[in-house]
């Protein structure tokens, strides 16, 4: 394998933290290899998530929304021909809409791997019983690819400097509230987020709150009602996901609802309860053996993530 193309079609900054394990393993297995990121939107790796350090070169089609457009199939092998003469080695599909792989795998290519429409588009027809990449990576290319999370002790050394002054001391609980996309009710109530940090206390927890600046009146309600609450980020010069990551290594346990900060203290390899709602768990959960899942729809029947009880949150603390 000697060029890799990974394609990614979401545009938050969540759907690209969930890929960073995928990059390090492949990475880590394929040295010899150049690793290329294409995107619907723009490489983050490059911009906003630029302290994660994973270095990949991004190809550039000139096809803005890459494969969200039937269009891109008139343009998509054209636009690569004028500025590649080598094809790749291997195509990862990490996405599963038709459109989207039908126009990728127009990019020319020795094998494609994609679980689009039961496999319809890779080139070996496999059946994989997992839901897991890397699992189903090392069926398709008959490897054995070690799986290589995140190691936050690779983060710059200001950032871990950082979270060590602004959470200098131990037992922290950490929750993450708000979504950022609206769109899809993914919120459990904040009384409800309230009343779980009063109760956290109770086992000499200590809560740290991960909420952007700009949300005044969130923060100021919780610290009404929970004034020994931490909120870090508002004492810090620093604002970027990283340091979301940083902090949360040194957490006891953290919280979160399905958002993009989820993800980043996922990449902490911390213990974590993930409340789920209309969302899937199975596919946007971290992908680690510490996270604990709270899924309305598995546990009520319903995508109303408020149907989850603060009991039912608190015993797994």
């Amino acid at each position: 394998m000697q060029r890799i193309l990974i394609y990614n079609s979401g545009g938050g900054l969540g759907d690209s933290i969930q890929i960073i394990p995928i990059i390090l393993s492949l990475k880590n297995h394929y040295r010899k290899s150049k690793l290329f990121y294409l995107g619907s939107h723009q490489n983050h790796f490059e911009g906003k998530l630029k302290e994660y350090g994973i270095n990949i070169e991004t190809l550039e089609l000139n096809l803005k929304y890459f494969g969200f457009r039937w269009w891109h199939l008139l343009f998509a092998k054209r636009n690569f021909n004028l500025k590649n003469n080598t094809k790749f080695d291997l195509i990862i599909d990490l996405q599963s809409k038709f459109r989207n792989s039908l126009v990728l795998k127009s990019i020319p290519h020795a094998h494609f791997y994609s679980t689009t429409f039961g496999n319809l588009f890779s080139t070996k027809k496999l059946k994989f019983q997992s839901n897991k990449h890397l699992e189903n990576l090392n069926i398709f290319l008959e490897e054995k690819i070690e799986i290589i999370n995140f190691n936050c002790n690779k983060l710059p050394k200001n950032l871990i400097n950082e979270a060590k002054r602004l959470l200098p001391k131990t037992n922290y609980i950490g929750f993450s509230i708000t979504q950022g996309n609206e769109y899809r009710k993914k919120s459990w109530s904040i009384y409800k987020f309230i009343s779980l940090a009063n109760k956290s206390l109770i086992k000499n927890k200590v809560p740290v709150f991960f909420i952007e600046k700009d949300q005044d009146q969130i923060i100021e309600k919780i610290k009404n009602q929970v004034p020994s609450a931490i909120f870090p980020e508002t004492f810090s010069k620093f604002s970027c996901p990283a340091l979301v990551t940083a902090l949360s290594s040194r957490l006891d346990l953290a919280i979160s609802i399905d958002n993009g900060i989820m993800h980043m203290m996922g990449l902490a390899n911390v213990p974590m309860i993930v409340l789920f709602g209309p969302t899937n768990s199975e596919k946007f959960a971290p992908k680690n053996n510490y996270t604990k899942v709270v899924d309305s729809k598995k546990i009520h029947n319903t995508s109303d993530i408020n149907s989850i009880t603060i009991e039912e949150v608190y015993n797994l603390i």
